[in-house]
């Protein structure tokens, strides 16, 4: 089931209908989908304060409500292949969080370098092998078969230092 936020999701209003407290509030429009940094700017509260809220009543990532169970349900279990989309938020300071199946599938996890290009409009991250391949790949279309470009490299900073060519 995809998370609210990509689904039809109550209009706040509606889901803070009859709730009387700030609390009750961040807890159900969390519950309904939406993000911790929507329901500040929602309530005219301090995202701190949201947050704080969330995680004293155990909510770790957004959450439907379930008609039978009004407490935070459990995750589900990650899936083996990534979604092919997903909706995130920027952080503050445009920082970014990549989701965990994302990083699953890419195969990095908590600091590891990765690299980031611009696509036209589109941000494309990759992990440090792919991006080794890649710039090997694209280097090895300019050079000859045969040559080493390491050898040549020694061989041009010989011949620099000593002043001839024959080292």
């Amino acid at each position: 089931m995809p998370p609210a936020y990509l689904s039809g999701r109550s209009p706040e209003e509606r889901v803070v209908a009859g709730l009387t407290t700030k609390s009750d509030k961040i807890r159900a429009l969390f519950r309904a989908g939406y993000s911790r940094s929507e329901i500040s700017k929602y309530l005219g509260i301090r995202y701190q304060h949201a947050r704080n809220v969330l995680v004293a009543a155990g909510f770790k990532e957004p959450q439907l409500e379930s008609p039978a169970s009004p407490e935070p349900v459990e995750a589900e279990p990650r899936s083996a292949a990534p979604p092919e989309q997903m909706r995130v938020i920027l952080g503050p300071g445009g920082r970014l969080v990549i989701p965990a199946a994302y990083r699953d599938a890419l195969g990095i996890a908590e600091g590891d370098a990765v690299f980031m290009r611009l696509n036209g409009d589109e941000l494309c991250i990759v992990n440090d092998e792919t991006e080794v391949l890649r710039v090997r790949e694209l280097i090895a279309r300019y050079v000859p078969e045969g040559i080493s470009v390491v050898d040549e490299l020694l061989r041009e900073r010989r011949r620099e230092v000593h002043g001839d060519g024959n080292r």
